[in-house]
């Protein structure tokens, strides 16, 4: 032992602790002092003491209370208690042990044994000192082999999604706006914070499946006909292949969203024709969030419209897009934070994008 051990003495009788003090300090311990078991408490929760030597019978809280409290403590369990007590008894002991004494001494004090005593209870000290270090550094290392874990799942899902803009470079920045938004409406449903964190991460993989549509398809500029438009249907179980089989919590809440963020709360959606709670929440999250950024956003076959008009359409409907579409809980949730919308949407904008339209388009 390299540093001084801290021993607190504690008895209410001056000349019992300054007796225990010289011997401790001869044995080249620091020695902390407490002359009741409640100061007991206040000193070994402050100073951290290596040992106790706990009177018994002391006024207003005795040893064994004393110890018992110190026991109940997650930060002082650990703090070896050797009862000094001239109370010898069978009966005694039992008391101390049930209150969590590790060692006992009997008054008067042989100085050989405490010393042997100290010594005993110094070194179980150390050894859990030195365990309690070393689990902490397990769980440091742990830490960060679960970050760098994160991190390359993170790495993964944004090469992933890197793939889909070389696909679809018009919606570059909608990916990240689809994370923010996604997160936000999460947050303001009142799910944990673990869920909104996964989903900020999972959903901009929503149209990964679109890496498989023909750009005759994808890039089409104006209305898909009927073979088209079931073309980029199969974008959604594409994407939902892509994603499965994955321990990744990411990826496993992206399949769900892949597959289902074009189901409508009231079945008229696809790939599955989903309705109400059969669809994911995740998805019906999803399906607002890609509703309001598709509507806000320039696209191929249409300009883009203002947030006060893609509010009016998502909460109102326009013959198109009807409320019927949406979760109620979820649109109700939007409708709430859509000012939030307005301003992920402002602060990350698609290059070039132009001013939006106020009046509907065909889309």
């Amino acid at each position: 032992m390299n540093e001084k051990r801290k021993v607190l003495i504690v008895d209410d009788q001056e000349r019992n602790i300054k007796l225990l003090a010289l011997i401790c300090r001869n044995l080249g311990h620091e020695v902390l002092e407490a002359r009741t078991g409640r100061q007991a408490l206040t000193v070994a929760g402050e100073r951290r003491p290596d040992v106790i030597l706990m009177d018994v019978m002391m006024p207003e809280m005795d040893g064994l209370e004393a110890t018992r409290q110190l026991k109940d403590d997650p930060a002082t369990a650990y703090i070896p208690v050797i009862m000094v007590t001239a109370l010898d008894s069978r009966e005694d002991r039992l008391l101390g042990i049930k209150a969590g004494a590790d060692d006992f001494l009997t008054k008067p004090v042989d100085t050989e044994e405490l010393v042997l005593r100290l010594n005993n209870n110094l070194r179980t000290k150390e050894f859990h000192d030195f365990l309690e270090n070393h689990a902490q550094i397990l769980r440091q290392q742990v830490a960060e082999r679960t970050l760098q874990l994160r991190q390359g799942y993170i790495d993964t899902i944004h090469r992933l999604v890197l793939a889909s803009e070389f696909k679809d470079e018009d919606t570059g920045a909608h990916i990240k706006r689809i994370s923010y938004y996604t997160k936000e409406l999460a947050l303001t449903l009142g799910m944990p914070n673990d869920f909104a964190d996964t989903i900020f991460y999972a959903s901009p993989m929503h149209d990964i499946g679109k890496v498989a549509i023909p750009d005759r398809v994808l890039m089409k500029r104006g209305p898909l006909d009927a073979e088209e438009w079931q073309i980029m249907r199969t974008h959604t179980e594409i994407g939902a292949q892509i994603l499965e089989g994955s321990e990744s919590p990411f990826l496993a809440m992206a399949v769900d969203i892949a597959r289902s963020h074009h189901e409508r709360w009231d079945g008229g959606g696809y790939p599955q024709s989903l309705a109400g709670e059969a669809i994911p929440l995740t998805a019906r999250i999803m399906n607002v969030c890609d509703q309001y950024d598709a509507l806000r956003s320039r696209r191929p076959y249409k300009p883009p419209f203002d947030h006060q008009r893609v509010l009016e359409i998502i909460l109102k409907g326009d013959g198109r897009t009807l409320p019927g579409h949406f979760d109620p809980q979820v649109r109700e949730a939007f409708s709430r934070t859509a000012g939030q919308f307005a301003e992920i949407y402002a602060a990350h904008q698609d290059e070039g994008a132009g001013q939006p339209a106020t009046k509907e388009t065909p889309q």
